[in-house]
């Protein structure tokens, strides 16, 4: 038969289990502590990660950014820089060949040089045509100087190529223009073909053949050229 407990046993009962449980919501309330601070700490690490990725993204693209941006600016001072130069060469040899034209006129004071210049400039024609009959024209003033250099033509032609003649004429009807610089053109083929050997047209082919060799001359060889004409 059991026996009632007393106020004391009752008292002392319900003390141990409020201690219990309080230790128990103490054990539970510490647990909950561990797992939110290991969450915590996980999700700070994530966050941090995160974070820190994002800036080294972001710094990855504005040093990339800072980088293309230097190279455009420099390939662009680079590019003008390399214009300004080529400008200022061009200039240099516009104006060179400007004042050869201009003393073109003055390669006809001197008699003797240029009737033997205008000698080679129809032979010169005359082996190209190879024809028994050709036309020269050239300026009024130098009619007589250009009759004397036909002559002188013909016999050196006729000496190199064993004795075979060819009549040349000087074209009075159909003189060279107004402000040509002197010179002559050799006709042939019944007026269809006409060798220009004026000395206008002679520094042309000169600006357009020699013109690497005088650039070379002049600024010295382009190690970056990878062509040459």
């Amino acid at each position: 038969m059991a026996h009632a407990m007393s106020d004391d046993q009752v008292a002392g009962e319900l003390k141990k289990m409020t201690a219990f449980i309080r230790q128990e919501a103490l054990e539970k309330a510490k647990e909950i502590q561990i797992k939110a601070d290991e969450e915590f700490a996980i999700e700070k690490s994530k966050l941090v990660r995160q974070e820190t990725s994002s800036i080294d993204s972001q710094y990855e693209k504005k040093f990339k950014q800072a980088g293309m941006s230097q190279q455009i600016t420099r390939s662009t001072l680079a590019n003008k820089t390399r214009i300004k130069v080529l400008s200022a060469r061009q200039e240099l040899l516009d104006d060179l060949f400007e004042k050869a034209r201009a003393k073109l006129a003055d390669y006809s004071k001197d008699k003797g040089k240029y009737q033997e210049l205008c000698k080679n400039l129809i032979l010169e024609g005359l082996y190209a045509l190879n024809e028994d009959k050709v036309l020269v024209r050239a300026r009024k003033e130098d009619y007589d100087v250009v009759r004397k250099a036909i002559e002188g033509a013909k016999n050196e032609y006729k000496k190199s190529l064993n004795g075979k003649e060819v009549k040349v004429e000087l074209d009075e009807k159909n003189p060279q223009p107004e402000g040509c610089s002197g010179g002559v053109s050799i006709v042939g083929g019944g007026g269809r073909i006409d060798i220009n050997n004026t000395l206008d047209e002679r520094l042309k082919l000169l600006e357009t053949d020699a013109l690497p060799m005088v650039r070379e001359s002049l600024f010295g060889k382009n190690v970056n050229r990878r062509f040459v004409d």
